[in-house]
């Protein structure tokens, strides 16, 4: 009986050896597998990162190759399809309106849409097609460039004027001040007008040769747009002459 019972002992130990080892693996794989879910969550960061710190892309023209870096807009998270051509006209000089970017047979066309949406990352290549214009019209485009930034630098001069005379109209300024304040605004709008006629002149002075076409139509669309803003000044010159009659015309009441 004895023995039956001590034979009976070393059944159960060597039983709870093998169980041990089994229970201890069991556990170990339960660990691991707990990291490796873990490991996506952590690989995603420093895509999201890479995204907003720009995508390293190739881009190829003819028989030509540029690898470039292209960035997001300031305060954007990651760059879109426009950020990607502003990099390819500088690069190769391809302007934008003549850029026909393709990725995987797809033509890129909405500016707007992400780069990422359409599965473009870092290392990816991008086919341009276009055609480079000619030194000499280079030399004008550049021109008409530089023009259209003094364009929109004064365009924003009127912005903020046309703000300040509705905060007048809206009463935001004390009634003793607005006579002083619309002067000086009749004043700021005069010499917003006069600086566009001077850039008006500027860009009539430009002469393209026929063939010049892309170089021509822009400046036929900057020519428009300033002819469009000079209506705007003559608009807002005219708002602020009637405002300081009417002022006029209710001091000299209260006067009475």
């Amino acid at each position: 009986m004895a023995q039956s019972k001590e034979v009976a002992r070393r059944e159960e130990i060597a039983k709870n050896e093998e169980v041990a080892p089994k229970e201890e693996a069991a556990r170990s794989a339960e660990m691991t597998g707990s990291s490796e879910d873990v490991a996506p969550s952590e690989d995603v960061a420093p895509s999201e990162e890479m995204a907003a710190t720009g995508l390293n892309l190739t881009v190829t023209h003819s028989n030509e190759k540029y690898d470039i870096h292209v960035t997001p807009q300031q305060g954007a998270q990651e760059p879109i399809v426009q950020d990607l051509a502003e990099v390819v006209e500088e690069v190769t000089g391809v302007l934008r309106p003549c850029q026909k970017l393709i990725f995987k047979g797809k033509s890129l066309k909405d500016m707007e849409q992400p780069l990422s949406a359409l599965g473009i990352h870092s290392g990816c290549r991008v086919m341009l097609i276009g055609k480079k214009n000619c030194p000499e019209e280079e030399a004008e485009l550049k021109k008409l460039k530089a023009l259209e930034n003094a364009v929109e630098k004064i365009a924003g001069q009127l912005e903020e004027l046309s703000k300040d005379f509705a905060g007048i109209q809206q009463g935001f300024l004390a009634k003793d001040l607005q006579a002083e304040a619309l002067c000086k605004l009749d004043r700021r709008v005069k010499a917003t007008i006069e600086h566009f006629m001077k850039t008006l002149e500027e860009i009539d002075t430009l002469i393209l040769p026929e063939d010049f076409k892309e170089s021509r139509l822009k400046r036929k669309g900057l020519v428009t747009k300033v002819q469009e803003f000079l209506a705007e000044c003559d608009t807002v010159e005219q708002n602020i002459g009637q405002e300081m009659e009417r002022l006029q015309s209710t001091n000299l009441a209260l006067a009475e």
